[in-house]
């Protein structure tokens, strides 16, 4: 991250002014908080017009969703990203929306029951929390409170220890159970010295192989001082904006690979003492991380590029059967991932067992042989007479 991101200049409370300009827009509409956005109308017929109205985004995570898959809306809002994923992911998917503003939860559920008879099932729930502590469920912490008000500092340790304890045993979203986490316009509102946590919260609940699909607002400039001391601007999406580079980085450093932007708004959406804010939607995905076995597999990257250089550091060069570990061969040509387009898999022909497996030094650039592809006692002959021709 940079400086201006470590550092907290304001003379605000940043979730204070969040809070209570998103609760103005649940009771009234709000058109400054919005960048406009074009969503697929047949996902919004069924949606009432107030969840329409009072609905504060940027982009569009909803389209990269797939049937029968569990998703989590961070900053879930009124509930429009969730009733039309509701609709995309079907009766076997299901969809977790996450908010801190009680209003706004309370928009979202008041339609519940009205669009799960028009589906013909229900597979919403709306829960509340923080998006960068998705451990702590706020309602069950809310409900020990009730009964045990804070007097003193020994019960401030007692609910810090319920806190504690609710987030080991009763997490609100447990570890690698969703396949998709997305957000519409909301990490740029968590406080700068929590952003680092939050990525690491979306990493924590992703299943291996899952993937975020992040909609926000970036600069092309880090914020002035001016621009981050008006609460205005910080809960109107601008204060508290990533640096294009930086937003990307982020997901890096969380351990994310496949990273890639999306869509980037071509003209800004504000313009601010020179400095550009546009709407960018990035995807990631989980799953990088584990041992590296040799099972005699590569890969041929197919260009244009002359060579890539992957998120792990692999180097592939144009044409060549690139040498891989089975893990990187897993994500290089898995259908689902970012890369399989661009990738040729050249397994072996005899297959080696993963308890065969030795370990495979990924730090090394390799050129496959083909006779380890095939086997060093390949001796086929195999002449084609005309039967089936090829030109």
């Amino acid at each position: 991250m940079t400086k201006i991101e470590l550092e907290t200049p304001m003379g605000y409370d940043i979730e204070s002014a969040v809070k209570e300009r998103y609760e103005a827009g649940a009771r009234q509409q709000q058109p400054s908080l919005c960048c406009p956005t074009s969503y697929d109308t047949s996902y919004l017929d069924i949606l009432p017009q107030e969840i329409i109205e009072k609905d504060y985004g940027c982009g569009d995570p909803t389209r990269y969703v797939a049937p029968g898959e569990t998703v989590v809306d961070l900053g879930s809002g009124g509930g429009k990203n969730c009733y039309i994923l509701a609709q995309k992911v079907g009766a076997a998917g299901k969809i977790i929306g996450v908010d801190f503003n009680d209003e706004m939860l309370a928009l979202a559920r008041k339609y519940q029951p009205e669009i799960g008879n028009r589906l013909g099932y229900t597979n919403t729930s709306f829960l509340k929390g923080k998006i960068q502590d998705l451990k702590l469920d706020i309602e069950r912490a809310m409900a020990w409170l009730r009964h045990n008000p804070i007097t003193n500092l020994e019960k401030l340790a007692a609910f810090e220890t319920e806190c504690h304890r609710l987030r080991q045993e009763q997490p609100l979203i447990a570890d690698n159970s969703v396949d998709v986490v997305i957000s519409n316009c909301v990490l740029n509102l968590v406080r700068p010295q929590d952003k680092q946590q939050l990525f690491q919260e979306i990493y924590r609940v992703l299943k291996r192989g899952g993937r975020t699909v992040i909609s926000d607002i970036v600069c092309d400039e880090d914020p002035t001082p001016t621009i981050l001391n008006d609460p205005e601007l910080w809960s109107g999406c601008i204060g508290g904006a990533f640096r294009e580079d930086s937003f990307l980085k982020m997901f890096e450093k969380a351990g994310f690979y496949g990273i890639e932007i999306l869509t980037r708004q071509s003209e800004p959406w504000q313009v601010i003492d020179g400095i550009e804010f546009r709407s960018l939607t990035v995807r990631a995905f989980k799953g990088k991380d584990g041992p590296c076995l040799e099972r005699q597999q590569a890969i041929i990257y197919k260009g244009p590029w002359r060579k890539v250089e992957d998120d792990d550091g692999h180097t592939l060069c144009r044409g060549e059967r690139m040498a891989v570990c089975d893990k990187t061969y897993q994500i290089l040509t898995n259908p689902q991932g970012p890369y399989s387009k661009d990738i040729i898999p050249v397994p072996p022909y005899q297959e080696i067992p993963m308890a065969e497996a030795g370990n495979f030094n990924c730090k090394n650039k390799t050129i496959r042989d083909p006779r380890a592809t095939k086997g060093y006692h390949y001796k086929v002959t195999n002449i084609n007479n005309g039967a089936s021709a090829c030109c």
